[in-house]
């Protein structure tokens, strides 16, 4: 009898230390993603392109390695669509485009954390899309926490204090917050589609994502130019090859091994290691009421994604 509970026990115990093993590897992966991902904004500025240039460049790239991804894990067959799912597709693929332009277009008006930031105001709008649109009963929590979220948002982008905006250039400013919200947005549609679509993968989305990109802005390096200089291309290429490869390759395998919590709260390094770097490397920051902004967001984000 002895020998049958210590057979039985065994295995549990095995199956225990490779679980929080799997959990562990999880976590520092999805903390690596988020790292490498908060380096966007960096490289999206050292490039200094037109937006839609850098968009190009990073789908260009990131198809590129995305394949390569997905020939090194014999994923490639799961790049065929068919049906109604290529639709979902292709406005998916507008969508991010319309969203990374927007980025791109908002981190010299604003800047680098600023724009990560009120990207991530996001989860506020598939909330309101699921009470308004599909009218759907959202839990007093979460329309609080929306309500909270809006709060600190305002909090962070300074425009309570009218000599916050002047000092950032004024006008130019609050062009480059309102850029950040119709990113938002365009990233929410983007998330919509995607759940509605249970047939195509992550990775063959994420693939024709960027192949849509290439094609609809393959007219932007003929008007705008191509880079010149040696370090833009080695800049833009990390935008495709680092940003969305290597960074998806990272985030997927992190995701597979975590519950959505423990997601849900690693995804806030990409923004929070954004506003460091900016402070390191350029020297902008942010003020003490705008930091307390950020702090409200994170909790009332967090709240909306644990539903």
């Amino acid at each position: 009898m002895q020998n049958q509970v210590q057979g039985t026990a065994l295995p549990l115990a095995d199956k225990l230390v490779e679980s929080h093993h799997r959990q562990r590897q999880g976590q520092w992966l999805l903390i690596a993603g988020g790292l490498l991902l908060g380096t966007v904004g960096v490289f999206a500025e050292e490039a200094n392109q037109p937006p839609l240039i850098t968009v190009w460049f990073r789908c260009a790239f990131g198809a590129l390695a995305l394949l390569a991804w997905g020939l090194a894990t014999g994923r490639t067959s799961e790049l065929r669509i068919r049906g109604k799912s290529r639709w979902i597709v292709l406005a998916t693929g507008g969508f991010m485009i319309l969203n990374w332009a927007l980025f791109f277009a908002a981190i010299p008006l604003t800047s680098i954390g600023m724009a990560t930031i009120v990207f991530h105001i996001q989860p506020v709008w598939l909330i309101v899309y699921s009470a308004v649109v599909l009218h759907e009963t959202v839990p007093t929590r979460q329309r609080l926490a929306t309500v909270v979220a809006l709060s600190g948002l305002v909090l962070t982008t300074g425009l309570w204090d009218n000599n916050s905006i002047e000092a950032r250039s004024g006008q130019d400013y609050v062009v480059g917050l309102l850029l950040c919200l119709g990113g938002s947005l365009s990233y929410a549609a983007v998330t919509i589609l995607a759940k509605r679509e249970k047939v195509v993968s992550s990775f063959a989305m994420a693939w024709w994502q960027c192949a849509v990109g290439v094609v609809v802005l393959a007219w932007a390096p003929l008007i705008y130019g191509w880079p010149h200089e040696p370090s833009t291309w080695a800049w833009l290429a990390g935008l495709g090859i680092l940003h969305t490869g290597l960074a998806y390759a990272i985030l997927f395998a992190g995701m597979t091994r975590l519950t959505l919590g423990r997601i849900a709260v690693l995804q806030y390094v990409y923004p929070l290691s954004a506003v460091l770097l900016d402070w390191v490397i350029y020297g902008r920051t942010l003020d003490t009421i705008q930091l307390a902004g950020v702090g409200v967001m994170g909790i009332a984000l967090l709240a909306i994604r644990s539903r």
